[in-house]
């Protein structure tokens, strides 16, 4: 591959409906499932290294660009997940999460040398009509629907309690860094790295397994995939139509504006009584 390969570069041709590509790509994106879902570490090293090495024998800009994912995978594993709001666990957590992000996009462009990951901003384009709507749409399904989801399922005690004001600061900002890193991630790196060698919607399924297994470990568990795999399919379709990082980090930073409330609400029920299906 030539020097300073961009994503357009990669995807100038239709990628097969299928090929043997797809097993490599398969067994790293659900090694998320071990990792993270089950915490099964060894069993998602293993699926990782058998990806990789049949990556290797099959395309090697596609065993590049898994191997990246993978990177970040790994960091990412070193770290237990569940929310921390103690001095140590914020640096553990946040040094882990920027590092995934970092290393791959550090490796991909000093020693790649490609620009496949992205993080186009569309500077001085105003939001659309349609664009502006959807946000509406999403800031009224989130408010119906995730305090039946935190509350009502008890999981809001996967985070620890905020009863002074310095935690619940520390709950916000969290809350707020794993929103916009999990756009940096997830569909500017993830997505990014499998959508030259896939049909969108192979690229756009596999990063959501892997987006909903990190999620799960996070602590959105129970029922809680049935919202996150969908907003993770979303996320990447409105990035494809809209090529905008700052609009997919603002629909997301709203959607946890929400969750904080909840979360504090849950835990403290005279702060932010203003759900109804809580």
């Amino acid at each position: 591959m030539s020097i300073e390969t961009t994503a357009a570069d990669l995807d100038q041709t239709r990628p097969p409906l299928w090929s043997w590509a797809l097993v490599p790509a398969v067994l790293v994106t659900t090694s998320a499932v071990a990792l993270y879902g089950f915490q099964e570490r060894w069993i998602g090293y293993a699926m990782l290294g058998a990806g990789l090495v049949m990556a290797a024998a099959l395309d090697r800009p596609l065993f590049r660009h898994l191997l990246l994912i993978a990177l970040g995978m790994v960091i990412i594993s070193a770290t237990p997940l569940k929310a921390d709001l103690s001095n140590a666990g914020v640096v553990r957590f946040i040094t882990a999460l920027t590092a995934a992000v970092v290393v791959p996009y550090l490796v991909m462009r000093f020693v790649f040398r490609e620009r496949v990951i992205q993080f186009p901003t569309r500077k001085g384009q105003r939001w659309s009509r349609a664009e502006w709507t959807y946000m509406a749409i999403v800031l009224a399904l989130g408010y119906l629907v995730l305090p039946l989801y935190f509350i009502g399922s008890g999981v809001y005690e996967n985070w620890p309690p905020v009863p002074d004001p310095n935690n619940i600061v520390r709950l916000f900002l969290g809350v707020n860094f794993v929103g916009l890193w999990d756009e940096l991630f997830f569909v500017c790196t993830v997505f990014a790295l499998l959508r030259p060698h896939f049909r969108f919607w192979q690229a756009n399924l596999m990063q959501a397994i892997v987006f909903s297994s990190f999620l799960w470990e996070l602590g959105y568990q129970f029922w809680g995939p049935a919202l996150t795999f969908p907003f993770a399919l979303l996320q990447a379709y409105v990035f494809q139509r809209t090529k905008s990082v700052p609009y997919i980090v603002a629909i997301h930073l709203s959607f946890d504006a929400i969750i904080f409330m909840i979360l504090v609400h849950a835990h403290n029920p005279g702060l932010f009584p203003i759900f109804v299906t809580a």
